[in-house]
């Protein structure tokens, strides 16, 4: 059976506190896992959430802070340690490939995996499979950062009633699946167009053009709120959001469901991130992250 879901490894920001790991995000997409922004003690949070390395196609890395990057050295020999038999592929900002390098060496161990890298120097497509397209857009931060988006390709939905109508049924609705036609009907008389899901990773940066066409009809966003509101000079001044700025994003990209995470320690309460995000207007599915939840992708419409 099919899973998509975002399992959520760390949320805190620069400084992990008694409750939130560093930064760590495994998107489960049917048979492949992604795992975004692994910190230090991702490798352990893999394990409480009952992620093993084999469930690891691709790492993507949105910049070079420790709090997105330190725990890939675990990881990485992790990946090395259990011999994952199938490829993995490394993203990352290619002005940052010597950290990614340091990383990956950090210290001494039995290579047995091939890791590709595959880093990222433009905004535009990184990885096309036949079931996503992984594409990155340039973000605003202190040191250069990119979001990543995953697009489903759409597919067709067949329409019951129709294909009664014109006589369709059996190996017939196959057949027309496959060659557009079946005496005389056409594959858009009898189905609509299914949209295919959307998911967007936006970490640490300002409001700028990136963050919206990353958000653009999402399904889920996990997007980072650091600073609540009233610290919104604060949050420009280091390259961040606040809670009603992520929600504003999010209310007019018309994402369905919003996920709210990396949290400045300074911050006690979680409940203020939600109730600034729906003051911002935002009036989908909201969850203000904790470690080790999962978030279901919203089921199709």
């Amino acid at each position: 059976m099919s899973v998509r879901e975002l399992v959520i490894l760390g949320t805190a920001s620069q400084v992990p506190t008694r409750h939130r790991n560093h930064n760590g995000y495994l998107l489960r997409w049917d048979g492949e896992g992604i795992l975004f922004d692994p910190g230090e003690g991702t490798q352990r949070q893999m394990l409480r959430a009952g992620v093993a390395a084999h469930d690891l196609n691709r790492i993507c890395v949105t910049h070079f802070h420790g709090d997105h990057s330190l725990g890939l050295a675990g990881v990485i020999q992790r990946i090395n340690l259990d011999r994952v038999p199938h490829p993995v592929t490394a993203h990352y900002p290619k002005s940052g490939r010597r950290f990614f390098d340091r990383l990956r060496y950090a210290t001494a161990y039995r290579e047995t995996v091939g890791i590709t890298e595959s880093p990222v120097a433009e905004d535009g497509t990184i990885a096309t499979t036949p079931a996503y397209t992984l594409e990155a857009r340039r973000l605003s931060h202190p040191v250069e950062s990119y979001g990543y988006r995953l697009t489903e390709p759409d597919g067709r939905r067949m329409l019951p009633d129709r294909l009664a109508a014109h006589g369709i049924k059996g190996p017939d609705v196959g057949r027309i699946q496959r060659e557009g036609t079946v005496d005389g009907v056409s594959l858009d008389e009898v189905s609509e167009v299914r949209r295919g899901q959307r998911f967007a990773f936006i970490m640490d940066t300002r409001l700028c053009a990136g963050v919206h066409v990353l958000a653009e009809g999402c399904d889920l966003l996990a997007i980072e709120s650091t600073f609540l509101d009233e610290d919104e000079q604060l949050a420009a001044d280091h390259g961040h959001l606040t809670a009603g700025q992520a929600a504003r994003v999010a209310r007019e990209a018309g994402v369905r469901h919003l996920v709210l995470t990396h949290f400045s320690q300074r911050y006690s309460e979680p409940e203020e991130f939600e109730r600034q995000a729906r003051a911002a207007g935002f009036e989908g599915e909201l969850t203000v992250a904790h470690d080790l939840l999962r978030v279901p992708v919203p089921k199709r419409r």
